[in-house]
């Protein structure tokens, strides 16, 4: 049911907002049909799960949840307080319309703290031009940018940060899965991708790394994350992969790589610090990505978090974007 809800609501181009109301069974098959919605749409579910535990029911779409204080038995004077503002607020959030936003076209960028440098430098130089809307790479942030690219929310994107991708192939707790750069294959969407922060798997506090990873080279990032360097078998995985990936890809593809390091750990005197490692990476990226006059590669003789490595991409994006 929530399925043929799902792709039912997908199909349809004449709603202008949802409420749902359920238990367990209701909420489960009308929030499916919500997350098929486009974001910025308003969606609204009174529900008796809303006051515990959401993330399967709102996953990566922008759904407000209202708990519902009653069971949905029946009409009484909670309840049916409840219901009658949960009306009002989906009819002014209806009435109200789009926000007026911004003339220019928006773009999507990925960032994490590793590569903060790069991707603030990069923004400050197109904000004139675009409205640069960037993403942590934390899985759910990539996630969420693909969904925007898939809805025609985003005009171009500026994957910096491909570390989700780390994580979906080595059990990390970052993941976006594999539908990760999905989008630009489907949208066409004119793409310039990156590196960035492919030097390390991501996992809670220490005692949560798996213990077949416990001999690793682990930084503890702080109490609650605790971070792997990859190794250069797995970075040769990591870029076929991608590479893979970017062949699906029939829109205008730049992918440029930072010969000097991919985060600010992988950096002289850092504790990621592994030019072997990265170079297997580069290499397999090189290999298998196939080359034509949109799709492009190339290597730059510098650091990720350099200036100019940062003007090399919005080069890169400004000439595929005109």
């Amino acid at each position: 049911m929530a399925e043929a809800f799902a792709r039912f609501v997908a199909t349809r181009r004449d709603i202008d907002a949802m409420l749902g109301i359920g238990g367990g069974g209701g909420t489960f098959i009308v929030t499916k049909g919500m997350q098929a919605l486009k974001v910025g749409l308003p969606k609204l579910m009174v529900s008796t799960l809303a006051s515990g535990e959401v993330g399967a029911y709102v996953d990566i779409a922008d759904i407000t949840m209202m708990p519902s204080v009653t069971d949905l038995a029946g009409l009484n004077n909670i309840s049916s307080a409840v219901l009658r503002n949960a009306a009002f607020g989906i009819v002014g959030m209806a009435a109200a319309g789009p926000p007026a936003g911004t003339e220019k076209p928006a773009i999507a960028l990925t960032m994490f703290g590793v590569t903060t440098p790069c991707v603030t430098i990069a923004s400050e130089q197109l904000r004139d031009r675009f409205d640069c809307v960037v993403f942590h790479a934390t899985g759910t942030g990539g996630r969420v940018m693909e969904k925007l690219v898939d809805s025609g929310l985003v005009s171009g994107v500026i994957d910096v940060t491909t570390t989700e991708v780390c994580d979906h192939l080595f059990g990390g707790v970052l993941s976006a899965g594999a539908d990760r750069l999905g989008a630009i294959a489907r949208t066409r969407v004119p793409y310039v991708g990156s590196v960035g922060a492919l030097d390390m798997v991501n996992f809670r506090a220490i005692e949560t790394v798996p213990a077949h990873y416990s001999h690793r080279n682990l930084y503890r990032h702080n109490p609650q994350v605790t971070l792997m360097r990859t190794t250069a078998e797995e970075n040769r995985q990591i870029g076929v992969w991608i590479a893979e990936k970017l062949n699906r890809c029939s829109g205008p593809v730049r992918f440029l790589i930072p010969e000097k390091g991919v985060s600010m750990l992988d950096a002289p005197g850092q504790p990621f610090h592994d030019p072997t490692a990265d170079a297997a990476l580069f290499d397999a990226i090189e290999h298998t990505l196939h080359r034509t006059r949109d799709r492009r590669i190339e290597r730059i003789a510098c650091h990720i978090n350099d200036p100019e490595f940062s003007h090399s991409l919005v080069e890169s994006f400004l000439e595929i974007a005109s």
